[in-house]
């Protein structure tokens, strides 16, 4: 499955900034509201440092890591759902994605315009969040306190009255990006099982929760459609034996069926 994240916010608040450290894409991030008029959209790698040993021990051909979509939408304003700005556009982009990221500007810095012309981040928030409500678009949100190790930021005892989970991060410096695209995961609630061998070692996407055959949808429907079983391991024990081979010797492979669940970490042999 594939999953994607909506970056918004108002304008200047370190969207595009955002958009181009986790993407490396050079989008447009000039200082004046809505130099993104068409969304961005760039494809970031999930960071799982489990993938890379499964390649070592499986002395794969290929790596292919699960992948985050990440699209820069243009600043809301004020009155963006009754076309304020460029309004219903790109309100409409916000409804195609699985889940916000909502930026929220922490920093002064007078050499960086604020619309509002002040930092006030639950009023920021307020506004973001009253447009997307009057457009009638709930899905799930992250807060991202875009922070800054050159700049004031401003005392932090709003973060008990947000309404969602937040992490921080500096896009200038890099730091926390990682963080985000996890935190992204576990706001979906999902997981990462792996499949391994000479050809690929690669990381899959599935909701937690799901069975060994919706989840093997990920791969192929075919997986879902003619599923007979699958033979799994846990990717610690997986490591622990050095092979599936020899996982396989030490009773550590399951033949798991249609009701398996299947769990973070597993690696998995689908049959069909």
């Amino acid at each position: 499955m594939s999953l994607s994240i909506g970056i918004v916010g108002l304008p200047n608040v370190g969207k595009s900034t955002l958009f181009n450290a986790l993407t490396k894409k050079g989008v447009p991030a000039e200082n004046y509201p809505f130099c993104t008029i068409d969304p961005s959209v760039g494809i970031v790698p999930v960071p799982d440092e489990r993938l890379t040993k499964l390649t070592e021990i499986s002395k794969s051909k290929k790596t292919i890591p699960a992948v985050v979509e990440f699209v820069d939408i243009a600043g809301l304003v004020k009155g963006a759902s009754l076309g304020a700005g460029l309004g219903n556009k790109f309100l409409s982009h916000i409804r195609e994605v699985d889940a916000i990221v909502e930026v929220v500007r922490i920093f002064e810095d007078k050499d960086m315009i604020h619309v509002h012309e002040k930092i006030d981040p639950l009023f920021d928030i307020e506004v973001i969040n009253f447009e997307l409500e009057q457009a009638g678009i709930k899905k799930p949100t992250l807060y991202v306190l875009n922070t800054s190790a050159v700049a004031d930021n401003i005392k932090k005892d709003f973060v008990s009255k947000l309404p969602s989970p937040y992490i921080e991060v500096d896009p200038i410096f890099g730091t926390g990006l990682d963080n985000l695209i996890k935190a992204g995961y576990d706001l979906l609630n999902l997981i990462t099982f792996f499949t391994t061998g000479e050809d690929e070692s690669r990381a899959w996407t599935t909701v937690r929760g799901a069975t060994a055959p919706t989840a093997g949808k990920s791969i192929h429907t075919d997986f879902r459609d003619k599923f007979i079983r699958a033979e799994v391991v846990a990717y610690e024990k997986l490591i622990e034996a050095g092979s599936f081979a020899k996982a396989r010797e030490k009773g550590w492979v399951r033949t798991e069926g249609k009701e398996y669940i299947v769990q973070d970490g597993d690696v998995i042999e689908f049959l069909i």
